[in-house]
């Protein structure tokens, strides 16, 4: 570390915990649109084509080149021609849920996760997850997911680009965890998984970066990426076994 660090701020999938590779998303995507199909036949409401609903999906398959979030209530609607809902808050959320189902089904957290974490707050550390969701999912369903996976009561914040409307790695998201903690950016580094977003965006903020890859996903990412959380633990001089 380039100085003394009081606070740690993690992203979550495949950082804290492990949900699908890259290469995995097309098929988590088209069994979550599926599950979102299965809802919709059982009150007799799937009224579009079926190859118009995967070129809709298609097209709604990128984000913002500004990193605005595009919600996945927006999403889902135009993709099953259903904007006339729009106000059913009930009906929204459960397309919503259908739609996490298969994702949550592939989380679990890493074995050095809650270890790291407590020892991180044995030492007086400050621990904040700040992270994207995928399509633009509701920040509470992901809220449910730290609770499942037993990790809501070990981070002092949670952030995630639902809660800001902004995706990393723009400033806002950072900007807005920097509040939330009531610390300084050069207090902090940021780990994670994704260099796309996990390294240029908190660097932009002044906040150091550190790259972790677990399954060495990222050969080429030209830079020291740890392997697990122990080493990081290690790099700031705490006892971690």
């Amino acid at each position: 570390m380039t100085e003394t660090k009081s606070t740690v701020l993690f992203d979550f999938g495949n950082t804290l915990a492990e949900y699908y590779t890259r290469e995995e998303f097309p098929t988590i995507l088209g069994q979550s649109i599926n599950s979102v199909i299965g809802f919709l036949r059982k009150d007799n409401l799937l009224k579009v084509p079926w190859h118009r609903i995967w070129e809709r999906v298609e097209q709604e398959n990128r984000e913002k080149s500004d990193c605005r979030v595009v919600p996945l209530e927006e999403r889902l609607l135009r993709i099953f021609g259903l904007e006339d809902k729009a106000h059913l808050e009930g009906f929204i959320g459960a397309m919503c849920r259908c739609f996490m189902r298969p994702i949550s089904a592939t989380g679990r957290l890493y074995d050095d996760t809650i270890p790291a974490l407590r020892i991180l707050r044995a030492n007086n550390f400050q621990t904040a997850i700040v992270s994207n969701t995928p399509w633009g999912s509701p920040a509470h369903l992901w809220r449910d997911e730290l609770v499942r996976l037993g990790l809501a009561d070990h981070a002092t914040v949670t952030v995630f680009c639902r809660d800001v409307g902004w995706r990393k790695p723009a400033p806002q998201i950072f900007e807005y965890a920097l509040g939330k903690l009531g610390t300084k950016p050069e207090k902090c580094v940021f780990i994670g998984d994704d260099p796309r977003w996990d390294l240029a965006g908190p660097r932009a903020v002044g906040i150091e970066a550190v790259h972790i890859d677990r399954h060495r996903a990222w050969p080429d990412v030209g830079e020291y990426s740890l392997r697990n959380l122990y080493e990081f633990l290690d790099r700031l001089g705490l006892e971690s076994r």
